[in-house]
């Protein structure tokens, strides 16, 4: 891979922009020795920019010969960018468009794993141009106990989170987000589940294994924090424990969880699903198919706490993704 023009995505269209660059910055710090760094900024409003030039994505893409997409959210993780990616004939990092748009929608996600004996939250949807709050609401009573997790449907890095306790808490807070101009439009409402917070890295053909699982990592979310939210991700004030406190059988489950989610849904390369440890079982959450990769993001932590580098493992990911594996 001598001389290999390496173009990084970031940024980008969805909330998620800030911790795209980072994840984007990361990359670029820690690439081979080998590959020349290409930075291609996507700015909110879309557009591609080279040297701060901006151009066209099929202009930017000839001056690569492959990508690592740093993107995350709305655009970057949903197949879109992927698509885009097909059409122009570059290999890529990270999981093809239709595993891509699976992984985002937490729906559909649940669905591919309804067969699966995972345990799973029970949820309702709201849509918002679509539902009566109120009506959306006396439903998810009837049929999700509480307090609920309202979450975007398809988002990540916790945002746009709400916790509805109570019946008038749920109504409020639909209502509030029937009359949000955002680009949401759905969004998921999940009974919150109570127990340990884990999640597991799976890189593919990692160290000689198909599945390389990394080390469950046990999240401690701040007094403060009614869960790991996205203060309590990049604030560091949370303690992100890896190996983390479970006991062997529970690391077991959670590593052959982790690799079910990850071929399940058909993703390649990298993920990181997340689950919540309890006496009644494991609830798988969801799957991150493109990992933050900063100093704060929970996947670098566990490449660390296996001897591994960011390094080592771009450099790995990158081979695979020349060979289109």
């Amino acid at each position: 891979m001598k001389n290999l023009r390496l173009g990084v995505l970031r940024g980008g269209p969805s909330g998620e922009y800030t911790e795209s660059l980072g994840t984007g910055s990361a990359v670029l710090q820690n690439l081979p020795e080998s590959s020349i760094g290409i930075d291609i900024f996507i700015g909110r409003d879309g557009t591609w920019h080279v040297g701060g030039v901006p151009m066209k994505p099929g202009d930017a893409l000839s001056r690569v010969d492959v990508v690592w997409n740093a993107l995350h959210g709305a655009y970057g993780e949903d197949g879109t960018v992927q698509r885009l990616l097909e059409i122009f004939g570059i290999p890529y990092t990270g999981s093809e468009p239709h595993p891509s748009f699976l992984g985002m929608n937490k729906a559909r996600a649940k669905m591919e794993l309804s067969d699966a004996g995972f345990c799973m939250p029970r949820h309702a949807l709201f849509r918002t141009k679509e539902d009566n709050a109120k009506e959306a609401a006396r439903s998810v009573f009837s049929s999700v106990a509480p307090p609920w997790i309202i979450k975007p449907l398809a988002g990540g890095s916790s945002i746009g989170i709400v916790i509805a306790r109570t019946f008038p808490d749920l109504v409020s807070a639909l209502g509030a987000l029937a009359v949000r101009d955002d680009a949401e439009g759905a969004y998921i409402i999940e009974e919150m589940i109570r127990g340990k917070e884990a999640t597991v890295g799976i890189i593919d053909g990692f160290r000689g294994e198909e599945m390389y699982a990394l080390p469950p990592t046990e999240i401690r979310p701040p007094s403060e924090s009614p869960f790991f939210d996205y203060d309590a991700k990049y604030s560091g004030k949370s303690q992100e424990i890896c190996p983390g406190n479970f006991s062997r059988e529970e690391k077991e489950a959670l590593t052959v969880a982790a690799k079910m989610v990850h071929k399940k849904l058909g993703l390649r390369h990298y993920s990181r699903a997340d689950f919540i440890v309890t006496p009644r079982g494991i609830y798988f959450l969801e799957v991150n198919t493109l990992p933050g990769l900063t100093d704060e993001s929970l996947f670098p932590k566990a490449l660390r706490a296996v001897g591994s580098s960011l390094t080592h493992f771009i450099e790995h990911t990158l081979s695979r993704a020349i060979r289109r594996g």
